[in-house]
């Protein structure tokens, strides 16, 4: 599989990457997503691209979701995962609207990274490779990343735990209950995240992220 070039320098790649790889190999399990989409979220975004970080937790367990961006889905999938129709639900309150299908490649392509703090998972155990060694990559670009003021929205207790490694000023750091139907009303209903990002980014003399229209994104 080959790698995101832009993102190749992380010493992640030689020192624990080829550990992992060769557990999932010898792994019997069907682990999501494919292979060849499991480094998408960070290909679709070089460093000096990203603009906004949204940190989610695993891949969606179930067959035909996970496509290697954190809460997205193929355009075909019905119905919607849960947390991305939290999410959905909590963007329509803030902005009144969200996108047509499941599909946040368009979020991407306008420097939003999706990462999971795990980008691999075994079909229906959700958290089943959260401690499989993925944590250094994402403290790794989160380290990269703080290179300069980015927006980063925390969803959920276990991404907040890497908050330590954003480093610098002048960062938005958003951190609010995960959107899943455990936790959303706990406090990520009414967090009102892509507002305030769009609110930042326009402060900063930026454009604002387009999140509801993908035929819209440039």
């Amino acid at each position: 599989m080959s790698l995101p070039d832009s993102w190749a320098h992380l010493p992640f790649f030689t020192t624990d990457y080829p550990r992992i790889a060769a557990a999932i190999a010898a792994d019997p399990r069907q682990i999501l997503p494919p292979q060849e989409q499991r480094f998408a979220a960070l290909a679709l975004c070089p460093p000096q691209d990203t603009r906004v970080v949204i940190l989610g937790q695993d891949p969606y367990p179930t067959p035909g979701h996970a496509h290697g961006l954190a809460f997205s889905a193929e355009p075909e999938v019905r119905p919607l995962p849960r947390s991305l129709g939290n999410i959905y639900k909590e963007m329509q309150e803030d902005i009144g609207a969200c996108p047509p299908n499941a599909e946040l490649r368009f979020w991407a392509r306008q420097g939003v990274l999706l990462l999971n703090t795990a980008l691999s998972v075994p079909a229906g155990e959700a958290n089943g490779h959260a401690k499989l060694g993925w944590t250094e990559l994402t403290r790794q670009v989160l380290s990269t990343l703080s290179d300069r003021p980015r927006a980063f929205l925390l969803w959920g207790k276990p991404a907040q735990g890497y908050a330590r490694y954003i480093t610098g000023t002048d960062h938005l750091i958003l951190a609010s209950p995960h959107p899943s139907p455990l936790s959303a009303r706990r406090g990520f209903f009414g967090s009102r995240p892509f507002s305030s990002v769009n609110n930042w980014l326009t402060d900063r003399g930026e454009p604002p992220i387009n999140w509801t229209n993908p035929g819209a994104a440039t």
